[in-house]
C-alpha cells in the first residue's frame, strides 16, 4: 500500500546535533571494491538504503560472502574472476551508480550478463557506459536502455576514453574495467566526483592523475589482485543538504551535523548556499583515507540573496539542486541556474519537477530545456493545499517537497514516502527528532 506523508504545520525552532547515514556513493563503491579482494573487508556506518542493499545482493550472486549486522558489514570477495557459471542476472533496482559501475567490474566475465532495473532506471541512458565498454571489447545487445545483455572477454584491452558529461558513474565504470585490462588505460574526464580515484590511491593501485581546470587526465594500469579495504563511511553531504536548507529556511534554528564527507567534488551545495547568504561553517576538519571529513554547523538565515550560479559549480552540486531551488524561492531577487540538462537524466526529470513544485507553491519561475530562472519572494508563506504525486518515486523530489512543507507552510499531501528507502531511510526519523 502506498505510503503518504501529510504535513500541515511548519517545523518548530530547533537547536540540535545529528548524524546522517553513510555516504551512498562511498557505500556502493566500498561494496564493489571489496568484492574484488579475496581477503576480508570491513565497513562501519554503511548506508542501509535499497541501492546499497541491491549492491550487496549483486556481489553475493557473483560469489562474495557477506555478513551484515546493525553497524558493521564484512565482505570476503571472490577476486578478479567470476566463478559462477552460466547466465548472470543483475538487478540494479533504482541505482544508476550500481547499474553503470558493475558493468565495468564485470568486463572480464565471459558469462552472458543481463542487467535489469526498476521502471525509473530502465528509462535512464546506459549508452554512456556501453560505448566505452565496447572499446574494451565487450558486446551488448542494447544501445541505450535496460534491460540489456553484456558479454565480456577474458582479456579486455586498455583504451583511451574521453568522458565529456562530468559523470562519475561513467568514469568509475571505465576505471573498474581498466583494472582488469592488461596495459594502461587513459581517461580524459570532465570534472566530477573523485571518490574512486581517492580509494584507488589509498589501495596503492597504480593510478596517475593530472588535474586541469576543466578536465582530469587519469592513467590507470591493470592489475590482478587488490587488498581488502576497511572503512568508516562518513556522512553523506547530499543527505545533509536537506537539513542545511531546513535550518536556513526555519526561524531561530541552528544545527550541527557530525562527521560529514566534504570532498571538494561534492561541496558545490555549500558554495552556492554561502554565496546566497547562508551561515555555514566547517568544524573539526580532518583527512580520512584520502577524503576530507568535518562537522557542519548551520543556522537560520534571515537575509538570503539571489544567485547567478556559476555553471562550473554544477557537477559538484548536481544532486542538491532541487533543495537549492527552495532557497532561491525565498531569496531576494532573481536567481539563474544554467546547463542543468543532466538533472533530467536522473531518477525523474528533476528540472521539470522542480519547476512544477515551484509553480504549485506560487513561486514565479521560467524553465527551458536546461535552465531555470527563479524570482524569489522573501515573504512567501503558504496557506493552501498542495499534492505531490506521480514523480517516479524519486527520493529527492519527495524530500524536497517535505522540506518545502516544513519551511513555507501549507497543507501538503506527499505521495510515495517509501521512496526515501532508496538513499536515506532515516530521513523522516531525523526530521521527527528535530521537531520534538
Amino acid at each position: 500500500m502506498e505510503k503518504i506523508l501529510n504535513v500541515k504545520k511548519k517545523i518548530k525552532p530547533f537547536n540540535k546535533t545529528i548524524f546522517v547515514e553513510g555516504d551512498k556513493s562511498l557505500s556502493i563503491r566500498w561494496v564493489l571494491i571489496s568484492s574484488l579482494s579475496k581477503k576480508k573487508s570491513i565497513a562501519y556506518n554503511l548506508l542501509k538504503s535499497e541501492d546499497v542493499i541491491n549492491s550487496i545482493k549483486c556481489i553475493k550472486s557473483l560469489g562474495s560472502k557477506v555478513k551484515f549486522n546493525k553497524n558493521k558489514c564484512e565482505i570476503i570477495g571472490n577476486g578478479f574472476h567470476v566463478k559462477k557459471k552460466g547466465k548472470i542476472l543483475i538487478d540494479a533496482g533504482n541505482s544508476g551508480t550500481l547499474g553503470r559501475i558493475i558493468l565495468g567490474l564485470l568486463i572480464n566475465s565471459k558469462n552472458k550478463i543481463k542487467l535489469i532495473g526498476d521502471k525509473s532506471l530502465s528509462k535512464r541512458d546506459f549508452s554512456r557506459v556501453i560505448k566505452p565498454l565496447k572499446k574494451f571489447g565487450a558486446k551488448f545487445d542494447a544501445k541505450k536502455n535496460l534491460p540489456l545483455t553484456m558479454r565480456g572477454l577474458e582479456n579486455p584491452k586498455p583504451i583511451k576514453y574521453f568522458e565529456t558529461r562530468g559523470s562519475a558513474q561513467c568514469k568509475t565504470s571505465v576505471m573498474f574495467a581498466a583494472l582488469k585490462s592488461k596495459g594502461i588505460t587513459e581517461i580524459k574526464a570532465k570534472k566530477s566526483r573523485n571518490h574512486t580515484e581517492l580509494l584507488f590511491k589509498y589501495l596503492r593501485i597504480p593510478i596517475k592523475i593530472k588535474e586541469n581546470k576543466n578536465f582530469d587526465i587519469i592513467k590507470l594500469k591493470g592489475i590482478n589482485k587488490i587488498e581488502p579495504l576497511d572503512y568508516q563511511i562518513p556522512g553523506d553531504i547530499s543527505s545533509c543538504a536537506f537539513f542545511l536548507v531546513l535550518t536556513i529556511l526555519s526561524n531561530n534554528s541552528q544545527l550541527l551535523i557530525k562527521n560529514v564527507n566534504i570532498n571538494s567534488s561534492r561541496t558545490g551545495v555549500i558554495k552556492i548556499l554561502k554565496r546566497m547568504g547562508a551561515i555555514i561553517k566547517f568544524r573539526n576538519q580532518k583527512k580520512y583515507k584520502g577524503e576530507k571529513i568535518a562537522d557542519i554547523f548551520v543556522k537560520s538565515s534571515k537575509k538570503l540573496k539571489s544567485i547567478n550560479c556559476p555553471k562550473e559549480w554544477n557537477s559538484s552540486a548536481i544532486d542538491e539542486f532541487l533543495i537549492i531551488f527552495l532557497v532561491a524561492a525565498k531569496a531576494k531577487g532573481i536567481s539563474y541556474f544554467r546547463n542543468l540538462d543532466e538533472l533530467n537524466h536522473k531518477e525523474s526529470p528533476r528540472l521539470i519537477w522542480a519547476s512544477k513544485i515551484l509553480n504549485l507553491m506560487g513561486v514565479e519561475n521560467t524553465m527551458t530545456k536546461n535552465s531555470l530562472k527563479i524570482r524569489g519572494n522573501p515573504n512567501l508563506i503558504l496557506n493552501k493545499k498542495i499534492t505531490i504525486k506521480n514523480f517516479l518515486k524519486d527520493h529527492r523530489v519527495f524530500m524536497m517537497s517535505t522540506i518545502a512543507a516544513l519551511t513555507f507552510g501549507g497543507d501538503w499531501k506527499i505521495n510515495d514516502a517509501d521512496s526515501i528507502k532508496t538513499s536515506f531511510p532515516k530521513f523522516l526519523k531525523i526530521l521527527k527528532q528535530l521537531n520534538q
